[in-house]
C-alpha cells in the first residue's frame, strides 16, 4: 500500500522492514477533523523547526480530494523510535491516501541528550 502517495512512503516502508510497529485505528473520524489535526501538526512543526516528511503533501491531498469522507488512520513507529509516521486511509481501510513522517527530535533541556518517547 505504501507506494508513492507522498515523499514519506519509502521511509515508512523502510521503517516497517526494519521492525517498526504498525497500528491501525478502528475509528473513522470525518475528513475535516483529520485535515485539521494534520494542518495543525504541520504549522507547529514548521514553527518549532521539526523535521517532517510528506506532511505538507498529506494536508494538500486530504484537503483537495477527500472532502466529506470518513477516514481511518494508523501509525508506524520506527524500531529505534527515530521516526513516527501517520497513515491516512479511506473509510474501508483498503486504500492508503497519504503518509507523513515526523522525526523524533525531542531533546532534554537539562542535559541536551535525546529523549526517547
Amino acid at each position: 500500500m505504501l507506494k508513492e502517495q507522498t515523499s514519506a512512503c519509502k521511509a515508512a516502508r523502510d521503517a516497517i522492514a526494519a521492525g517498526g510497529e504498525v497500528v491501525l485505528y478502528e475509528g473513522q473520524p470525518p475528513q475535516w477533523m483529520v485535515v485539521g489535526i494534520a494542518a495543525t501538526r504541520l504549522k507547529r512543526s514548521l514553527k518549532i523547526g521539526l523535521t517532517t516528511l510528506g506532511l505538507d503533501e498529506t494536508v494538500e491531498i486530504l484537503r483537495a480530494r477527500h472532502r466529506d469522507e470518513q477516514l481511518r488512520t494508523g501509525n508506524i513507529v520506527a524500531a529505534d523510535r527515530s521516526w513516527f509516521f501517520t497513515l491516512y486511509f479511506d473509510s474501508t481501510g483498503t486504500e492508503l491516501l497519504a503518509c507523513s513522517g515526523l522525526k523524533n527530535e525531542r531533546r532534554s533541556q537539562e542535559n541536551g541528550q535525546e529523549l526517547q518517547l
